[in-house]
């Protein structure tokens, strides 16, 4: 199912919860679930959170390369190229953090409301669609050889720097690329394993609980 761009609401208050019987409580909570996993992990997600990364990287590219220009020339046309590179720059990484950002607290939104609907009642049958092994697998290795190359870039960069060789605009550039890198990837593994720890507790781990909810008088039939 496709992702929607606004969020399902939460489930109504206890009070004025009502549905025809049990089946329909379920149908409504696997359909609204099956929403939010997509929106929280489905595989277009992680594209989504690498072109972000991609577009901070190219923003902090054209800073580093600024930077480098400062460095090595001493003239006025060295002068405008570098500040002109880091006007794109910046115009270029501003709104990748803006939009990592404001992902960071829609995922933590849609965190709730999966906690919030899956804790309705269970569907062991339904749920299994919801587990999504593969693609949280996916999620998880991918996100995890990112951080990792991002990390040794952000150590192996400033090690093996050589004074008199190697700028500090060029460390910096590589710094700040490998540091891109390993953000990038610490949030692919901390959406893949708490996808995980949802699943555990909610779908797989929670006793089944008792609907808290009033069904129609077709329900006592």
């Amino acid at each position: 199912m496709p992702a929607r761009a606004t969020l399902p609401p939460p489930p109504p208050p206890v009070e004025v919860r009502s549905r025809p019987d049990r089946g329909a409580l379920r149908a409504d909570r696997a359909l609204v679930l099956g929403e939010l996993v997509t929106m929280h992990l489905g595989p277009g997600r992680l594209g989504l959170l690498w072109l972000r990364g991609a577009l901070g990287a190219l923003g902090w590219s054209l800073i580093g390369t600024a930077l480098i220009t400062f460095e090595e020339s001493y003239d006025v046309a060295g002068a405008i190229v570098g500040v002109a590179l880091l006007a794109v720059g910046a115009c270029g990484l501003a709104p990748a953090v803006v939009l990592v950002v404001v992902g960071l607290r829609r995922d933590r939104e849609i965190r709730r409301l999966l906690a919030q609907w899956g804790e309705l009642d269970r569907d062991p049958a339904a749920d299994r669609a919801l587990r999504l092994p593969g693609t949280s697998l996916v999620w998880l290795l991918g996100s995890f050889l990112l951080c990792a190359v991002g990390l040794y870039t952000c150590v192996a960069v400033p090690a093996g720097a050589v004074r008199g060789d190697d700028t500090y605009g060029l460390v910096a550039l590589g710094m700040g690329l490998g540091f891109i890198g390993w953000l990038i990837g610490l949030t692919g593994v901390t959406k893949a394993l708490l996808h995980r720890r949802w699943v555990l507790r909610v779908l797989i781990g929670a006793p089944a609980p008792a609907p808290l909810i009033s069904f129609g008088e077709g329900s006592h039939r």
